[in-house]
Parts: structure tokens; C-alpha cells; sequence
């Protein structure tokens, strides 16, 4: 009987194995999964961080992850309203997605706050300055589960573009908002390249949109030329500031190439569709589980290309020589703007 017994249970426990063997064959491991569901929080609606969603997007793609194939995205725009950023990222960590995208420093600052505690990792993009936001320590660590990709403007490259096209110019100015961290960074790079091509920067610091008439009839009186940071409240207010600037026929210099089809007359600017592609790919590893955001360096667009608008230098009776025209990458005979 005990050998009937025994046999009885050898033969249950091996069947049960079987099953468990079978069952753990046929589950995924978390690292490949069927569907990603992710949040993207963008902070204001203008052509460089809408270029960087489509890079994004480009960039997952790339790796396989495909909205409508095996992504789910839910998109909020903040209209460059902090508190609306912050509802916004807060109800994103509250959803278990598989990571959030945060497109400019407030909206990646609010990513960070609201899932700091959670286990959904933060991929960002189109920040000047992780330090100065408050994701990297001092040693060059993430804090916290976050990565992502750095738009700090060429500095050096542009001041050097500014020279060719302006030899007599002496004083730069720069708009920037008080209330964005990533703003000095910019600024800072800009002072530290100035001697070298014998500029001197003069800043104006604005809070609100309300502020940038006055800041700009202020500032345009100082200098020489403008030159354009990745500011979101700055860029989002540029055609107030660049209407002033042409009238007295002051150069303005984009950061990226939509500020120059808006008007700018040049930048050495950063590709805001590569950025994001850059930063799509880098957050298709973390959902594949190849890599943990917290342990992912944050990266930077070392190059940029020489963009020039020959409309927007002939509104204010600028001549660009032939050796800028042959350096540029791009060419714009027209002012988006314009009819």
C-alpha cells in the first residue's frame, strides 16, 4: 500500500512540475513585453519640443516600439502652466505606465518629483542643464531613476558664427526667464566663450510673458545682436521680441532651425528631431529592460549645423558673405510667417 501510495505521489509532483515548467516557458519576462504603455508630458507647444516628440517617437521606433503596434501613449501638453505641469506628471505617476517622457526642464523637474517614489522610470529630453535641474549630483550620478538628453547650446560655435557675420559687433544680448534653472547654464556658456571672439553678453531676465515688450525695448538698446538660448517662456514669446529687433534693425540668432524659419537671420542650432531620436532610442533600452534609467548617463548633441534665412537678414538690410551661405547646411529664402 505505501508503495502504491508513493508512486501515486512521485507521479503527482512530476505532473505538477510539468505544468510548472510549461507555464514558466510561456510567461514573458517583464523585460519583453507584448504592449508598452507610457506618459509623455510636454511643457509648452512650440516647434523645438514639438520636434522633439516626433523624434522621440522616431527614436522608439527605431528599436522596435511602435504607437499602434505595441504602444500606448498618453500625450498632455502643460501650455507652459507649472501647475498644470505638476497635475499633469503627479496623475502620469500615479498610472503605473512603463515610463514617462518629459519634453523641457519644468516638465521633467515635475516628472521627477511625483515619481521620485515610484518604481516608473523618468526619460527627459530637451534639458540645458540635468545639474542645475536636480538630476545629476556633483560627481555626474543620476538621482533617482532618470535619464535623458541635454540641449545646451553651442556656445562657442555660435559666437564664432556671429563674428563671421557680424565682424564690428561688440555686445550680445540674451533673453532668459528668471524662473528656469536651466537658463544660467546658458548663459553661463556663452560668457565663458565671449572673449574668445571679443563679445561681451548683456542678460535680460524676464518672469512672465507680460514682461517681454519692456525687456525687449530695454535690452535692444544695449547690444549689438540678440542670440537665442532654449528658453521655453523666451522662445514662446520670440516674435514679440524679433518685430522690435527688426525694426530697429538689430540680428536676431535662433538656437535651433524652426526659430530661424520663423524669422532669426542664422544659428549653429541643435536638431531637436535628433535630440529626441537620440533620447527615443536611449529610452527603448530602459523598456526592453537592458538598462536601468538611474544607471544611463545623460547624453548631449555635440554638433549643430550652420542654418541661415536670407529673408529674415534682408528685412533689416543685412548682407550674409558667400562663406557663411556655403556653410550653411540649410538655406531659407522666406519668413514662416510671412504670406
Amino acid at each position: 500500500m505505501m508503495r502504491v501510495m508513493k508512486r501515486v505521489l512521485a507521479a503527482g509532483l512530476t505532473a505538477m512540475m510539468a505544468v510548472t515548467m510549461a507555464a514558466g516557458c510561456g510567461k514573458k519576462d517583464s523585460s519583453s513585453k507584448d504592449e508598452y504603455e507610457i506618459g509623455i508630458l510636454q511643457f509648452a507647444e512650440h516647434g523645438s519640443l514639438d520636434n522633439c516628440r516626433e523624434g522621440f517617437l522616431k527614436g522608439l521606433e527605431n528599436e522596435g516600439i511602435k504607437e499602434g503596434e505595441n504602444l500606448k501613449i498618453t500625450y498632455k501638453n502643460s501650455q507652459a502652466d507649472t501647475a498644470t505641469d505638476n497635475q499633469i506628471a503627479s496623475n502620469f505617476a500615479s498610472k503605473d505606465y512603463d515610463l514617462i517622457c518629459a519634453i523641457a526642464t519644468p516638465s521633467a523637474q515635475s516628472a521627477y518629483n511625483a515619481a521620485k517614489d515610484s518604481d516608473t522610470p523618468v526619460i527627459y529630453t530637451a534639458v540645458t542643464s540635468p545639474e542645475e535641474a536636480g538630476f545629476v549630483d556633483k560627481d555626474g550620478n543620476n538621482i533617482g531613476n532618470i535619464t535623458g538628453t541635454s540641449d545646451m547650446v553651442l556656445a562657442d560655435q555660435q559666437l564664432k558664427l556671429i563674428r563671421e557675420m557680424m565682424p564690428d559687433a561688440k555686445k550680445v544680448g540674451i533673453f532668459y526667464s528668471t524662473n528656469e534653472a536651466n537658463s544660467k547654464a546658458g548663459i553661463e556658456a556663452y560668457e565663458k566663450a565671449a572673449d574668445k571672439y571679443g563679445f561681451k553678453i548683456i542678460t535680460q531676465g524676464i518672469s512672465a510673458s507680460a514682461d517681454m515688450p519692456m525687456a525687449a525695448d530695454s535690452l535692444i538698446k544695449k547690444v549689438d545682436c540678440i542670440t537665442n538660448l532654449t528658453d521655453n517662456l523666451v522662445v514662446s514669446n520670440m516674435q514679440t521680441y524679433l518685430e522690435k529687433a527688426n525694426e530697429a534693425k538689430i540680428p536676431v540668432f535662433g538656437s535651433e532651425i524652426e526659430q530661424v524659419k520663423l524669422g532669426c537671420v542664422a544659428c549653429v542650432g541643435i536638431d531637436f528631431i535628433k535630440l529626441g531620436e537620440q533620447t527615443g532610442e536611449m529610452a527603448a533600452k530602459v523598456l526592453k529592460g537592458e538598462k536601468e534609467a538611474k544607471d544611463m548617463e545623460y547624453e548631449s548633441f555635440k554638433e549643430g549645423d550652420v542654418i541661415i534665412n536670407t529673408a529674415a537678414a534682408d528685412k533689416i538690410k543685412m548682407t550674409i558673405s558667400d562663406d557663411v551661405k556655403d556653410q550653411a547646411k540649410q538655406t531659407f529664402d522666406k519668413i514662416d510667417t510671412e504670406e
